[in-house]
């Protein structure tokens, strides 16, 4: 369980560099399990944006656990992600990450560990607090169409879990428009 961490910003060893993939988000499929009426999951993500402020939180319904679904318009190679929440009694310390599941409930992630889901990470109230990206065993996150987050526990032990916001960086996976523009050898 490996908390090292990553500058979301600066250049990858792969070709590209490493940044929000909160652009290549399919709001239409985005889904949160267990969330509250009035602090959903989309109000943290539907504008892209990393740092929300004010009301804009997600907040937890009938006990401390939820289940979120990022689904990506596209396949992306994930490094990290950043969750940040102002309440440290009520942020995620245990989490589950899973990748392209074709549709998850409580009962397929609350008993099960490692290697059945992708990687477990436990977060410090520091992360949580700061947002600090947290890195993910990369070779597991490789082809992510879905990243899926089941939070398993809070720090306080609270009934209700808050995230003020969530980010996931990474790079997208090169598609074949981007070879267009190599030439083929003459002759051929």
């Amino acid at each position: 369980m490996s908390t090292s961490h990553l500058e979301a910003s600066g250049p990858n060893n792969d070709a590209g560099t490493i940044k929000s993939l909160l652009e290549y988000l399919d709001l239409s499929q985005l889904e949160c399990l267990n969330e509250s009426s009035s602090h959903k999951f989309e109000s943290i993500v539907s504008g892209k944006a990393k740092n929300t402020s004010g009301n804009n939180y997600l907040l937890s319904d009938a006990d401390e656990q939820l289940l979120l679904t990022i689904p990506f318009n596209q396949s992306v190679r994930v490094r990290s992600i950043a969750i940040q929440s102002s309440s440290i009694d009520h942020a995620p310390k245990t989490i589950k990450l899973l990748v392209n599941r074709p549709s998850l409930g409580f009962d397929d992630v609350e008993d099960a560990d490692e290697p059945e889901v992708a990687q477990v990470l436990d977060i410090s109230k520091q992360d949580v607090q700061q947002g600090t990206p947290i890195n993910v065993r990369y070779v597991r996150f490789q082809a992510v169409n879905s990243l899926h987050i089941f939070v398993s526990a809070n720090h306080g032990g609270q009934d209700e879990t808050r995230i003020d916001s969530i980010d996931v960086f990474g790079l997208p996976v090169e598609t074949t428009k981007s070879l267009s523009g190599l030439k083929q050898p003459e002759g051929i």
